[in-house]
């Protein structure tokens, strides 16, 4: 779970300094530089697992296109940045599995994760055009004292906070030392929480920065040596950016298909026939209960958005080989999933995704109200905030640490959010070396907890927020008495 997030010269994102809550609803017009943000996260995401030139490559270029790893860094005219940087506050799950399958144990759960990378370029062109260098990487732990000042966002200290922030570090887990060609960046040894652990605290292994291939944190595989990094990169790797497509939901699945759905919604029969313990390798949150139970569940959550559910399944047809998801109406007629709609589908593998305690994590959604008829837009937003952790209750089973970030630019979804959960998207001018340019800036509302945090927050109005958004003013009456609308220039 993200909690504050720092980012400089990465696309038109310059000195952004941001902080998240369990529900965070970005909003702001079209190419204003949002969808940009999900990317900084995405490439955090893959920075904890690939090595630099494939995280460059998975993140999107302009256009959708990725072509030189130069696309990532800010650009002014036909300049761009050297250099660019990430910080990262996150919470961690107090425990987890390594790739070994043994049990990790975080010695801390509230950290702060920095990197700076920089832009190189060999004599030899290559076909990306260049490569990245690790200037900076550091992992430490956030004193248990600092947890009111991380996080701001309402919630009980007694029960979510204690539950959720736990353990006691003071050192560093990665660090950098030195300058210039003879920089190294060192991988901290830690027992984590496991008190019966007699390994010694120490300096662990360390590289030489200028040649790293990958981060030091995406080395980090070994729950007995390095078990707070390990459960770092965990979280970082499961961040995801859903971009639910209506002809990946409607697609039947294999018998043998993964259980787990994907970034594009593919694999919603499967996912949900593995959640109603179908499948004996199964493991969910729902114990003996049996598939009805887990249908039915999905069935009431989807009749908020269509009245006529009497039934959610999946039919598997061994003949096919095949398994297909069905609504049934009141009438018992059964339609398969390319029969519903684009909104009802993707409410649907929302829902199923709620219900998955292995995929808690961060999910970043771009324009959920996609296909969902304004009526039933607050039974969207609903569901979202469903998934997202309960900060009154103590993190647990039915509570994982689980949060959700969407952007729109719909005045509709901005009717339908909580005022604290409001981050306004703008174009900002700034100035850099008498050079002008536009870049990313964020806001919120007023009397709401971001104006509470030190940094200086642009505050702004929700009717003004509304107004940027839908761009149209009634004109005084005409002497016929007919009005005439017209665009905010």
């Amino acid at each position: 779970m993200i909690t504050r997030m720092k980012i400089s010269g990465f696309k038109n994102l310059v000195d952004v300094d941001v902080r998240f809550g369990p529900f965070t609803c970005l909003a702001g017009a079209n190419g204003v530089g949002k969808s940009n943000l999900f990317d900084a996260i995405m490439f955090l995401s893959a920075l904890a697992e690939k090595p630099l030139i494939e995280a460059a490559i998975f993140v999107r270029g302009k256009g959708g296109r990725t072509a030189d790893v130069r696309h990532l860094f800010h650009q002014i005219g036909e300049d761009y940045a050297d250099t660019m940087s990430f910080e990262v506050e996150m919470i961690i799950p107090h425990k987890g599995i390594d790739d070994f399958g043994q049990m990790a144990v975080a010695g801390i759960t509230s950290l702060r994760y920095a990197v700076k990378l920089a832009y190189r370029r060999d004599k030899g062109e290559d076909t990306l055009g260049g490569w990245l260098e690790v200037l900076h990487e550091e992992l430490k732990p956030i004193k248990l004292g600092d947890a009111s000042r991380q996080c701001l966002f309402p919630h009980k200290v007694s029960t979510w906070r204690k539950s959720a922030i736990r353990g006691r570090r003071s050192a560093f887990f990665i660090s950098t030392e030195g300058d210039g060609p003879a920089r190294i960046i060192r991988m901290h040894q830690d027992s984590g929480g496991n008190k019966t652990d007699n390994w010694r605290r120490g300096s662990g292994p360390s590289f030489s920065a200028a040649g790293l291939p990958r981060t030091v944190l995406s080395s980090a595989t070994n729950a007995s040596e390095t078990p707070t990094a390990l459960l770092v990169r965990r979280e970082m790797q499961s961040w995801r950016l859903m971009q639910l497509e209506p002809s990946a939901l409607r697609k039947p699945d294999d018998i043998a298909a993964p259980g787990k759905l994907g970034t594009d919604g593919s694999h919603l029969p499967a996912t949900l026939y593995r959640l109603a313990g179908n499948r004996q390798h199964s493991h969910n949150a729902y114990g003996d209960q049996i598939p009805g139970r887990i249908y039915a569940e999905v069935a009431g959550r989807l009749s908020e958005l269509i009245n006529d559910v009497r039934e959610v399944r999946v039919e598997r047809d061994e003949k096919r080989e095949s398994l297909t998801l069905e609504v049934v109406d009141h009438d018992g007629t059964a339609h398969p999933a390319r029969s519903l709609s684009d909104g009802s589908l993707r409410f649907l593998a929302l829902t199923v995704l709620g219900m998955d305690n292995e995929e808690q994590s961060l999910l970043c959604l771009e324009e959920p109200e996609n296909g969902i008829h304004p009526e039933r837009i607050p039974a969207m937003i609903q569901l979202l905030q469903d998934i997202a952790t309960d900060t009154d209750d103590p993190i647990g089973p039915d509570n994982p640490l689980s949060q959700i970030i969407i952007n729109t630019h719909s005045p509709a979804v901005v009717g339908q959010i909580p005022d604290d959960c409001l981050l306004v998207a703008e174009l900002k001018e700034y100035v850099n070396k008498d050079k002008r340019f536009k870049g990313l800036s964020l806001g919120c509302l007023d009397k709401t907890w971001r104006t509470r945090a030190p940094e200086r927050i642009r505050i702004v109005s929700k009717g003004k927020l509304l107004s940027y958004l839908n761009p149209i003013s009634p004109e005084p009456d005409t002497d016929d008495g007919t009005k005439i609308g017209r665009a905010h220039v």
